[in-house]
């Protein structure tokens, strides 16, 4: 307010020293005398008038600029607080990985910039039989530890996400057959590694079967789901605990 007070000062004395000028010039040239009634009238009426005028203009500019950064900060923070929803929305609660339809968008994404690459599939073994004999809970344990395998077993760039119950989907972007291989490879073992103990300190292996497929230029993402669903169908049917590759949709159909 004191700032308000005093630019409204500092343009009605303005005015002032402009009305007296004025005054001084026109007036005996006018052929009139500058009496007191002259003075006042060329001191007081610009001086009110001037001072009211610009303390209502600086004060409405004021609030005007305050209403402008509150607006500012307002969608600052919707802004922040969509794309806190959005990530949310595009995540799985319980690993954190991409949830189905996101993984999906984010793979045909990735397929549009770049024919290279691979896409594993990669399922949990007996995975019923652990909430059948641990329960639902002590499953979805295993779940969030078999995720954290994968994300230790990819590249940094690649795209995970859970594509169903105990599946993951993992994109390789740019990988090549041998590079894809030594991927899935590695996650297998990582999975493997883990140490499981549910009830007590008994160890519950945790294994997972993996099947692949690297991209041909024009295949598109259903194409690559379903020749990587018939190596991981393979995997399962060899045993489980394995990952099988193939070079592109031909080779796997």
């Amino acid at each position: 307010m004191s700032r308000i007070v005093l630019k409204s000062a500092a343009v009605a004395f303005g005015s002032v020293a402009i009305s007296l000028l004025l005054t001084l010039i026109i007036v005996p040239a006018m052929g009139f005398p500058v009496d007191r009634t002259v003075w006042l009238t060329s001191t007081v009426c610009p001086l009110a008038l001037a001072w009211i005028a610009c303390a209502s203009t600086f004060w409405q500019s004021d609030r005007l600029k305050s209403a402008h950064r509150d607006l500012a900060r307002a969608h600052a923070q919707l802004a922040a607080a969509h794309r806190r929803l959005s990530a949310k929305a595009s995540r799985d609660d319980m690993t954190g990985m991409l949830n189905r339809e996101s993984f999906f968008a984010a793979l045909d994404g990735s397929r549009r910039k770049s024919d290279r690459g691979a896409l594993l599939i990669i399922d949990a073994d007996h995975f019923k039989a652990i909430n059948d004999n641990f329960g639902h809970l002590t499953g979805d344990d295993a779940l969030v530890l078999i995720a954290s395998a994968i994300e230790r077993g990819v590249r940094s760039g690649d795209v995970l996400g859970r594509i169903g119950g105990e599946e993951f989907g993992a994109f390789l972007v740019g990988a090549t057959e041998a590079e894809a291989r030594r991927v899935a490879e590695r996650i297998r073992r990582e999975v493997e590694l883990v140490r499981f103990r549910p009830v007590d300190e008994r160890t519950v292996p945790l294994t997972v079967s993996i099947g692949g497929i690297t991209c041909a230029q024009d295949a598109d993402v259903s194409d690559l789901m379903r020749a990587a669903d018939r190596r991981l169908y393979e995997a399962k049917h060899r045993g489980r605990n394995l990952s099988i590759l193939d070079r592109d949709i031909s080779e796997a159909a």
